[in-house]
């Protein structure tokens, strides 16, 4: 049985009439990129790319004239969304770059299906697949998937000179789909290219980084990365690898894992990949912990973990550092928090100024490291009696 004919995106009924609309004035629309390539796979897919030998007007008013909602995202670009059933198919006319501004081309519209294959990056992107499942494969990427082969359509420079982002592509792909040695032809013009992804935004470049960083295991691709001088244009400070075997698949956990230096270099990343400042502060932390956790850590030790960090930050500790098994200990082994407050001082006769917020806090010193065990009632005791030693 063919592998895409047990795709529900093939056979469910909106893919079925968006097909029917497109087509029926004879056009042919065909599935390409990653639900074709997943779906070979055996894998399911939520974005689902169509392309068509029809002009862009065309596919809006035969998909209006059969009720299905159309918004024009990018016209000029021959790209137009279709919604049905809450799915969202991209729908874009066959095109040939005619000048390239680098991710900006200015396109014509064609009807050649090989044309329209060789401005696609990688093959294993450029397999076509119609409503039947039937494949269309003129850069021969099928042959490639099935062998673990990444490799760019026609010339791997050109395919990079379109667009710098497709080095990273290229080993997040390889991260995903690779097979034993990466392509040498591809890997040697990422190398050349590498200083360009100087020029890309952050967004871009973090999307990248992080969907590489969740697959199963990024670490043969981050080697690479390192050897053709493109890791160190995403982290300059410096990146270490012995760590990220501990981290489990959480991007940012395994990038706290591999990435090095101090609160300059935490900044530093967070401004080239354009994190948040709650991601920053989390990369910050887990870049430069407080311990090293283990297994068998002491449960006051953990206790006076989560007083000072949080059940929060101590659990992304925990699995940033291959210890998930104290995950279940962790919630019911946090402390309550410091019971009195300035107030609670000064009902018991203390005169305002600094001197309430030393006592308090050597106080809570104390609690902390007899392991949070005294109440309420009996530390009011203790201040009153210290204040009346004063």
């Amino acid at each position: 049985m063919h592998p895409l004919t047990q795709q529900s995106w093939l056979t469910a009924p909106a893919s079925r009439t968006v097909l029917g609309a497109l087509g029926s004035a004879g056009a042919t629309p065909r599935f390409v990129g990653g639900c074709v390539r997943d779906g070979l796979l055996g894998r399911p897919s939520a974005d689902l790319d169509i392309a068509i030998d029809q002009l862009p007007e065309d596919n809006m008013r035969f998909l209006e004239e059969y009720g299905i909602k159309v918004i024009p995202t990018g016209l000029k670009h021959g790209t137009v969304t279709a919604l049905a059933a809450k799915q969202k198919f991209e729908v874009t006319t066959l095109r040939v770059d005619v000048e390239n501004f680098g991710r900006h081309a200015k396109v014509a519209f064609t009807e050649d299906w090989r044309l329209d294959a060789a401005r696609r990056d990688f093959t294993i992107n450029a397999i076509y697949a119609d409503g039947d499942g039937h494949l269309y494969d003129p850069a021969g990427g099928r042959a490639d998937l099935a062998a673990g082969r990444v490799r760019f359509v026609g010339d791997a420079a050109q395919r990079i000179a379109e667009d710098k982002l497709r080095i990273l592509r290229f080993f997040r792909f390889q991260a995903l789909f690779g097979q034993g040695p990466a392509d040498a032809v591809a890997l040697a013009a990422c190398a050349t290219a590498a200083p360009g992804i100087d020029g890309l935004s952050g967004e871009r470049v973090r999307d990248e980084v992080f969907k590489l960083l969740a697959a199963p295991d990024p670490l043969p691709c981050l080697e690479l990365m390192a050897r053709a001088g493109v890791l160190p244009g995403i982290l300059p400070a410096g990146f270490r690898f012995d760590r990220l075997a501990n981290a489990d698949n959480d991007p940012l956990r395994r990038l706290s894992a591999i990435a090095v230096g101090g609160p300059q270099a935490t900044q530093a990343i967070g401004q080239r990949l354009r994190l948040s400042a709650r991601q920053i502060q989390r990369l910050g932390f887990l870049m430069a912990p407080p311990v090293r956790m283990t297994g068998t850590m002491a449960r006051t030790t953990l206790r006076q973990l989560l007083y000072d960090h949080g059940v929060e930050r101590i659990s992304d500790l925990a699995l940033q550092q291959g210890v998930p098994e104290l995950l279940p200990s962790i919630p019911e082994a946090a402390p309550p928090p410091f019971p009195l407050t300035g107030r609670d001082a000064l009902e018991i006769g203390m005169s305002p100024g600094p001197g309430v917020g030393a006592a308090l806090r050597a106080l809570e010193e104390e609690w902390r490291a007899r392991d949070f065990a005294a109440g309420r009632d009996q530390l009011l005791a203790e201040l009153a009696k210290r204040q009346a030693r004063n």
